[in-house]
């Protein structure tokens, strides 16, 4: 056995007992059971769902309608719009308060902090109606503002959990190399902390993407308000059953492909950087001759 393959056993046992021919059976018996208990309920929900004429054709015509069909393309572009501008905004909300926690000023740090806080503990809802309904703000700015404020706060203890991740002898060797604290932040630390904090900023403006349902609450003509209005408005057989079984894949399609992007750059940058081999002639090279990376 080599010793590459004895390191693999190593690892493969080191924090548990691989399991015997009864742990097997047990665990072969344990998934049958899993799976049948699933597709029961799958197949309950289906009954469910046609013991109700839920699939009835006049239930689902509606949606072939070339104004329904517009309706919704219309909410899901607003639905998209929304989520654009709360998400670069709530980037740079984050990036700044972060940059103020991070402050030696401690004026500026205690204020910082005190946003944070206040924004991260208020409900989502709670302040988009206060700026629709005091503020006397528009359904797209409010709803804008309230995702803003509160995924802005989040991102912003990601984004100084991510800078303070960095190993401090790094910023203490670029201080020893002269740099100012701007030039620290920009090309040292954040940088590197980006690596850690990507996947949790992803993770994060999902919740910006499923929270933007809220602006149904405040007549904001989104995804879900318009599929509020083709259920409630149609005069027969309301088909609410119908509209969420169209609206939901849609949602879940969204954020599922923004998690898998979030996965893909976290298995993307837990890979280890690897530096490139610089071949130098010794039998050539002066002793004079600086070496590559060296000034």
């Amino acid at each position: 056995m080599t010793a590459h393959a004895l390191h693999g056993d190593l690892e493969s046992t080191a924090l548990y007992d691989l399991p015997g021919p009864r742990a097997q059976r047990r665990h072969f018996l344990y998934g049958i059971a899993s799976t049948a208990l699933i597709l029961g309920l799958l197949g309950w929900l289906l009954y469910l769902l046609f013991d109700t004429n839920q699939f009835t054709a006049a239930k689902w015509s509606p949606f072939t309608y070339q104004g329904i069909q517009e309706l919704l393309l219309r909410g899901l572009g607003n639905t998209l719009k929304a989520f654009v501008y709360a998400a670069v905004l709530s980037l740079v909300l984050g990036a700044v308060l972060a940059t103020g926690r991070l402050s030696v000023h401690r004026p500026v740090r205690w204020l910082s902090t005190l946003c944070v806080e206040f924004f991260r503990a208020m409900p989502v809802l709670v302040m988009i109606f206060f700026i629709f309904v005091a503020l006397k703000v528009q359904p797209l700015p409010a709803l804008v503002a309230g995702l803003t404020l509160y995924n802005g706060s989040v991102l912003a203890e990601v984004f100084r959990t991510g800078i303070n991740s960095v190993e401090k002898g790094q910023r203490e060797a670029a201080y020893a190399l002269g740099m100012r604290k701007t030039q620290v932040m920009s090309y040292v630390l954040a940088p590197q902390g980006v690596r850690a904090m990507m996947p949790t900023i992803i993770s994060q403006l999902v919740v910006a993407l499923k929270d933007t349902s809220l602006g149904y609450l405040i007549t904001y003509e989104e995804f879900l308000h318009a599929g509020k209005l083709i259920a409630s408005n149609l005069d027969y057989d309301l088909p609410f059953i119908p509209v969420v079984m169209i609206i939901s894949p849609i949602y879940i399609g969204m954020c599922m492909l923004l998690s898998w992007f979030a996965t893909w750059v976290a298995k993307r940058e837990r890979r280890s950087p690897k530096t490139t081999a610089v071949d130098i002639d010794i039998d050539t090279a002066d002793p004079g001759t600086a070496l590559p990376g060296r000034i």
